[in-house]
């Protein structure tokens, strides 16, 4: 579960939902952890749809940018779930990049093979991060906050299978 420290995890002490304030304070935490992550995988695609090229370009273009809106989307729904349950979320690209467990890319542009297949690992870490943690998020009792980084999950899924569905085949095992 992510580490907790006193700026992800201040909860307003007069929100009654039947959730302590210890297991909300622990599940802001977790919650901003999610939501830097998002928020750097957010960035880094954005970031490869102003740069990619190639023959591919017209296509990765606007896949990219289809896979940045649902990013974007989905910052707005983890910062407000952390707001409804009390808490304050990170908002500071200071904040997101010190709790992030993905990395910031600069530097060299990478191929668009290789952006596709960077935010794939990406996307497939998230991905596991969140079925591990969920886990530990149940034992908190906070069905709402399950079932909400479920479908989070669900859809991190989903946008892994349509990054690996443009990479060229590979065989597992050689004919």
């Amino acid at each position: 579960m992510a580490q907790i420290t006193h700026t992800t995890a201040i909860v307003e002490p007069a929100v009654e939902i039947d959730l302590n304030a210890n297991a909300r304070s622990a599940v802001v935490g977790y919650l901003n952890v999610v939501l830097a992550d998002e928020f750097v995988l957010y960035t880094k695609t954005r970031n490869y749809h102003w740069n990619v090229v190639g023959p591919n370009f017209a296509s990765l273009h606007q896949f990219f940018e289809s896979q940045y809106n649902e990013l974007n989307e989905t910052v707005d729904e983890i910062a407000e779930r952390v707001r409804s349950i009390g808490g304050r979320p990170v908002s500071t690209l200071a904040e997101f990049l010190s709790l992030a467990r993905i990395k910031e890319e600069s530097g060299r542009t990478p191929t668009s093979e290789e952006m596709v297949a960077r935010l794939l690992s990406d996307h497939e870490y998230v991905i596991r991060t969140i079925r591990a943690d969920l886990v530990l998020i149940t034992k908190l009792e906070d069905a709402g906050t399950v079932e909400f980084l479920t479908q989070v999950l669900e859809q991190q899924e989903k946008m892994a299978w349509n990054l690996r569905a443009t990479l060229p085949f590979v065989p597992l095992v050689k004919a």
